[in-house]
């Protein structure tokens, strides 16, 4: 195993032109980056921050909270939060991470300063800089002071994130220096990205699609990302415009919403030069695929990932090797099996639990030992989603272990239901969900959002999937609503929406 590359410091050397930029602002270049890097490092150094210190990061995301990202990462544990958060739940995260630090913009209103007041942790302020990820940090006003740094070694901890807790208390899943040099590699490799490479990000920077596919993977191929305020449909097309990127990264409902507008803009997607269109972080259906294809004029790589892999685990391969709409495609980095219910790996075509192996996964939930031991078997990582692998190696999620629909005994993988649904031409969006049932203990149900002028009732759609399914994977409750509730990252919960949606069987 070489430690080659395997800090971010490291990562970046030896790259030259242009690294960071954002819509309207001048560009950070590969040299600039390392300094500041540096310069943030010794800043967090005279805070006495060093290797093992959590830091807390609520930023609005953008160039800054990029390189903030990084440096902190660099030389302690970055901890991005959700900017949106309450002071309850900055509390809480601050508290669990038993971080004494805090990063916010200078000037900016937030609760987590008072959820940091609560938890004893110093307030740090950010100043942008001219160019794009420029900053200096300062308390009350002072700049702070540098001192030597320390840089993280590749075993050292660099990132924690949560996972998203919908079942249960969330748990902290810490990463190596390591971990996300090595997925960053991954993304890199399994996109063939260059220095010719730019990437449009529209992902929030505290989620770990974002940081590792956008950020760190472009970094490591010595390419450049543009980082937008976050994912605006309405602006979409004038970053696409102005930036003049080669791929974009973005989850399912984000390109849903890209499509809706790319008719009112179609001299500027004539104009586009995308290389290719990624997706990630929930499954992408089918036919949103090839209307992407179809707009874009390019490959839509679909991948498969989670926190506590650094992000990826598998993806569709680049042409002119086979995509299979449907699948996320072939292992993209560590190794990825199916296991049965007794650890044993499982022959293709047969279904089981996901599992992976590899120098990006996680060497364990912190401080949660019950977890960790449910969670790792003979090595493996399980990864909580069922899945099938076909013999030429390519994945399919079925869903996840903890959304299969039980409907009196009758297992129902809810993302096969949305598949089908999503093949009537009236259906923009569909969740498939459980909903309680007294006798049956759950019923299938599906929220539905029409597409733009559409017609369709219940009836309709169930007649619709009754010919393409079998009659208890039929939807017996379907709600039709003008938005599915979606989580932070833009992902459509499936856990609980029956509690939000105020249904009942």
């Amino acid at each position: 195993m070489t430690d080659r590359r395997r800090t971010i410091p490291d990562l970046i050397a030896g790259h030259a032109g242009l690294a960071l930029t954002a819509p309207g602002r001048s560009g950070l270049d590969y040299a600039g980056l390392a300094a500041q890097i540096d310069r943030a490092g010794r800043q967090l150094a005279g805070a006495g921050i060093g290797p093992g210190d959590a830091v807390g990061i609520v930023l609005p995301n953008g160039p800054e909270m990029a390189t903030a990202f990084l440096s902190v990462a660099s030389h302690a544990v970055a901890a991005p939060l959700n900017p949106a958060y309450t002071e309850e739940e900055f509390a809480f995260y601050l508290d669990d991470l038993k971080a004494k630090h805090l990063i916010v913009m200078r000037g900016a209103e937030t609760p987590a300063r008072a959820a940091a007041a609560r938890c004893g942790a110093q307030v740090i302020e950010l100043s942008a800089g001219e160019a794009a990820g420029e900053f200096t940090l300062s308390v009350d006003g002072t700049a702070l002071a540098e001192a030597p740094a320390t840089r993280n070694r590749p075993e050292d901890t660099a990132l924690v994130l949560h996972t998203s807790g919908t079942t249960s208390r969330p748990k902290i899943v810490p990463l190596t220096a390591r971990n996300i040099c090595a997925s960053a590699e991954n993304v890199a490799v399994s996109l063939a990205l260059s220095p010719a490479d730019r990437c449009l990000n529209v992902m929030p920077l505290f989620h770990i699609h974002g940081l590792i596919a956008a950020v760190l993977a472009s970094l490591w191929a010595g390419a450049s990302i543009s980082c937008t305020p976050g994912f605006d449909a309405l602006k979409f097309f004038a970053w696409l415009e102005s930036e003049r990127p080669s791929w974009y990264t973005a989850v399912p409902t984000m390109h849903q919403a890209i499509l809706a507008r790319a008719p009112r803009n179609r001299e500027i997607v004539e104009r586009a030069r995308l290389r290719f269109v990624r997706s990630s972080s929930a499954s992408l259906p089918p036919p949103v695929l090839a209307a992407l294809e179809e707009t874009f004029r390019c490959p839509v790589i679909e991948a498969y990932g989670m926190t506590e892999a650094a992000h990826q685990m598998a993806a569709n391969p680049l042409p002119p090797r086979a995509r299979k709409p449907g699948t996320v495609g072939i292992a993209a980095g560590p190794e990825v099996a199916v296991m049965g219910e007794n650890g044993e790996i499982l022959a293709p075509g047969r279904t089981g639990e996901i599992v992976i192996r590899g120098e990006n996964v996680t060497p364990g939930y912190l401080n949660n030992p019950k977890a960790n031991a449910e969670n790792f078997t003979n090595g493996w990582f399980r990864t909580g989603d069922q899945g099938v692998m076909d013999a030429e190696g390519y994945l399919t999620v079925t869903g996840r272990l903890k959304e299969i629909i039980n409907r009196g005994g009758e297992k129902i993988a809810p993302r096969e239901v949305d598949d089908v649904l999503m093949e009537h031409p009236a259906v923009a969006q569909v969740v498939t969900f459980a909903l309680p049932h007294d006798r049956l203990g759950e019923e299938v149900a599906a929220a539905v959002v029409l597409a733009e002028g559409a017609t369709a009732d219940a009836a309709e759609l169930r007649e619709f999937a009754a010919k393409r399914l079998a009659p208890f994977k039929v939807p017996r409750v379907i709600r039709f609503v003008d938005e599915i509730p979606k989580g932070a990252t833009g992902k459509l919960q499936r856990i609980g929406l029956a509690e939000k949606l105020g249904m009942t069987a």
